[in-house]
């Protein structure tokens, strides 16, 4: 190896950009569609064939490229962007670098056909970086630009391609996400003959989500809102009954650019409390528009990691957002939709492909899906929301493409967190809803297990175990949190052994320990004694619960003080709650009920099971044929 200092060639210098900007062909994809949105596309058109590795075309009628600059485009570092230092500071275009066409030329054959409205257009092929071809053409306004055998000359590329359909998963989810950024621009993606994906760009964002998700989804949105001084919030997040198995289904939108974030993805699910089920992801589409002096997108080659000044607001305004409309929220389950829930849709699904495809392909009619949704006005989706919600817990019609995306497209990292630890354990400051609590006559119970009420609008089912346990929760959250708990002396000191490993991690984590008021003094090598305990214990539990708590510490001795007095709140109510098959008298049930009433959350435990179910009254006549459900 030479060990002379030269300088490298330009081909060579794009080969190895290429490496950091284009990683897949949907690196590829999502280049020239950015492009094509900052050339002001009303329109634009993604063909691909193998899943990109054969060819890949882009259409757009944007502004193109000037004859005398078409070479030009293909320098590296070459952009129409970025004039000034200045302009790096305010940067709102999605592509600025001037990297992707130099790169994408230099692994690839590339075609390039443009024109500006109304003046002569330019054809030039290029393959490996070199100019094979430069003639006029007539070309209609805007850009069509065709890439043809990817990374055909750096084969060791290729071992990091995955399968076509996962790399045609990976293109998919692309174009997705620019369809709910830029619901103004039309989307066609076209994979082997085949339409993927097809939008009418008619500026309404939930159309373009029932477009991606189903109308039944989209049904199932609900719109937020919010600002600060710094950042202005708007975009739809799903009713907590529709979930994902990951959270590749939460898009973030900053300054029109889909970014990744972990933090801001956790805001959004804090905003659901615990009234998410554990290790599940709601569907999100938020749009975040901020001063771009606050966001600095030159932070990565491929532009998805963003650094935003103020992320702290940004994240506790997303909470605040999501967790206010959740609170509009009626959060009682339907128990027949519960349980028959996948069925009905099974039944269903011929009319919810009809309708889809519908409003897909009726590219001439965009308000074709107006009559389906029909939530194009405040009041009438306000009249919606007064509605009980139900649940559909038993069927997901998309985990297969949740599997796919999660296993094969790149994710926001995730902490080594338990998933109850993302979603159950999330603070819970939900205070009530706007359609409060429903005053229940206790009628009885069954098994042990469930409770029975009833009201004017019908019968009320409740778990007993999930009761108590949110009551337990709300309880010990609060008494573990408070600070300077009263401590209550002990006659005789417990003394607790430990192996060594054990004793050393309790020996450097005792603060977290102090938080939760457990105070541990050395006593020999590997044994503590304890003096005191908080006064919340019960009586004759002092010893097991002490010990409950310190177990359950070195299991997550890595969690933050405030997640630990959290787990530590999950843990016990769980532990403290009557179990099934206990039998309640009449005066304990209604008690039960009085004191589900007074929390925060009635409507769910902290692992995001739902408390109690209903039947109506009208669901009583259609069991009974009383009235007869329409097919």
């Amino acid at each position: 190896m030479s060990q002379h200092i030269q300088i490298m060639s330009p081909n060579m210098a794009n080969q190895i950009a290429a490496g950091e900007v284009i990683e897949r062909p949907a690196s590829v994809v999502k280049e020239l569609v950015e492009n094509a949105i900052d050339a002001g596309s009303r329109r634009i058109e993604v063909f691909v064939e193998e899943a990109g590795l054969k060819s890949i075309q882009v259409i757009d009628d944007g502004e193109g490229i000037t004859e005398e600059e078409v070479l030009s485009a293909f320098d590296r570092h070459a952009t129409s962007k970025i004039i000034s230092n200045e302009d790096l500071f305010r940067i709102r275009t999605l592509g600025f670098r001037g990297e992707a066409l130099p790169s994408i030329a230099s692994v690839s054959k590339v075609t390039l056909e443009t024109a500006e409205d109304g003046k002569p257009g330019r054809r030039v092929v290029l393959k490996g970086g070199e100019l094979l071809e430069d003639q006029s053409a007539k070309s209609r306004k805007g850009l069509k630009i065709a890439v043809e055998d990817l990374f055909y000359n750096t084969p060791a590329r290729l071992k990091y391609v995955k399968t076509l359909k996962t790399e045609l998963a990976h293109i998919t989810d692309t174009i997705n996400r620019f369809a709910l950024a830029h619901p103004e621009i039309a989307f066609k993606f076209v994979s082997d003959d085949s339409t993927m994906v097809k939008t009418v760009g008619n500026k309404d964002q939930i159309q373009a989500i029932a477009g991606i998700y189903g109308v039944a989804t989209a049904k199932k949105m609900k719109a937020i809102g919010k600002e600060s001084f710094d950042f202005t919030l708007s975009g739809y997040v799903s009713l907590p009954e529709v979930t994902r198995a990951s959270n590749t289904y939460i898009t973030l939108i900053v300054n029109g650019r889909v970014i990744k974030n972990y933090a801001l993805t956790r805001s959004i699910v804090e905003g659901y409390g615990s009234t998410l089920m554990v290790g599940r992801f709601p569907i999100a589409v938020i749009t975040i528009d901020m001063d771009p002096l606050l966001l600095d997108v030159n932070v990565h080659p491929t532009k998805q990691q963003v650094r935003i000044s103020n992320e702290k607001e940004l994240g506790q305004l997303i909470t605040d957002a999501v967790k206010e409309r959740m609170r509009q929220e009626t959060r009682i389950p339907n128990a027949l939709e519960n349980v028959y829930g996948s069925e009905k849709r099974k039944r269903h699904s011929a009319t919810e492909k009809s309708e889809q495809t519908r409003f897909q392909f009726n590219q001439d009619s965009p308000s074709e899906l107006k009559p389906v949704l029909n939530e194009t006005s405040e009041e009438s989706r306000l009249q919606k929301e007064a509605l009980p919600e139900v649940y559909q817990l038993n069927d997901y019609t998309d985990d297969y493409k949740d599997n796919v995306l999660s296993s094969n497209t790149q994710q926001i990292k995730e902490t080594h967190e338990e998933p109850i630890l993302k979603t159950a354990m999330n603070v819970d400051k939900l205070t009530k809803t706007h359609s409060p609590f429903p005053e229940l006559e206790y009628l009885g119970q069954m098994h042990g297990t469930y409770l029975f009420a009833q009201n004017e609008k019908g019968l009320y089912i409740i778990d007993q175990h999930a009761a108590q346990e949110r009551i337990k929760y709300e309880h010990y959250k609060a008494v573990i949190s408070e600070q300077g708990t009263d401590l209550q002396e002990l006659l005789v000191p417990i003394v607790m052994d430990y192996p060594a490993d054990e004793a050393i991690v309790i020996k450097e984590n005792k603060d977290k320990l102090e938080e939760a008021s457990i105070f541990l003094e050395d006593f020999g090598q590997n044994s503590f004694i304890i003096r005191n305990h908080p006064s919340w214990i019960i009586a004759g539990q002092i010893e097991d619960t002490i010990k409950e708590m310190i177990d359950f510490f070195l299991s997550r001795s890595t969690l933050s003080v405030g997640k630990f007095r959290e787990a530590a709140a999950i843990m016990m109510s769980c532990k403290r709650s009557i179990k099934a098959n206990h039998y309640l008298s009449s005066q304990e049930s209604i008690q039960l009920l009085e004191d589900l009433k007074k929390t925060a959350n009635p409507y769910n435990c902290p692992h995001g099971r739902p408390v109690l179910v209903s039947f109506t009254t009208n669901d009583m006549e259609k069991m009974f044929k009383r009235i007869q459900d329409p097919h």
